[in-house]
């Protein structure tokens, strides 16, 4: 794991969102083998019911900066602690079709047991990077989007998980920098606006 080109790093940032929001990127080691964790949205959610996601949400009064964002919500929505985490570093602010700028970082993390909160995660899974970056889990789309034209989707399927959308996108960087994986530069088919998606 490339920790160091995390850190080295300089994030592309969107500085005139009127809505802020951050995520942290759990990296575990599991037996010697990293894996990354990620929540599954409860389905009664409002925005993105359902969806696989990393733990963190939208910025509130009571925290000092955007990392304290992304800490509090994973200590709210895993009980994921603080102390527990060391911040590695950041990718690039994305925008999402809820009108947020969100800023993902990435930490390690103790490999335990986590506690889903009830009210927000419906699971939690911890998967393995190796499955991650293994080409067969992973496929793209091109097709033009409401919000922003003509977009690239990402899909990586792993033990009944799909990771797709916003989420999708951070992963392909978070893989990019931390191991030899690349983005394949070809796309593997370019759907009407109204396709089905593969989830």
């Amino acid at each position: 794991m490339e920790f160091e080109r995390v850190r080295r790093h300089t994030p592309v940032r969107v500085t005139d969102a009127e809505r802020r929001a951050a995520v942290l990127a759990p990296i575990i080691d599991r037996s010697g083998e990293p894996h990354v964790l990620f929540t599954k949205r409860a389905d009664h959610l409002g925005s993105h019911p359902g969806q696989m996601s990393f733990p963190g949400g939208g910025v509130e009064t009571i925290d000092s900066d955007l990392t304290a964002t992304a800490l509090r919500e994973a200590d709210e929505e895993i009980g994921l602690r603080a102390s527990e985490v060391d911040v590695i570093g950041r990718l690039d602010d994305i925008q999402t079709v809820s009108e947020y700028a969100v800023t993902p970082f990435v930490g390690t993390a103790p490999d335990r047991e986590y506690v889903p909160s009830d009210d927000e995660v419906a699971e939690i899974a911890i998967l393995a990077v190796a499955d991650l970056t293994a080409r067969e889990n992973y496929e793209s789309e091109r097709r033009d989007h409401p919000h922003y034209g003509d977009i690239r989707l990402h899909f990586f399927h792993v033990d009944g998980y799909t990771v797709w959308g916003a989420t999708g996108r951070m992963l392909v960087q978070l893989l990019e920098l931390l191991t030899d994986w690349e983005m394949p530069a070809e796309v593997d088919r370019v759907v009407d606006p109204d396709a089905d998606l593969p989830v």
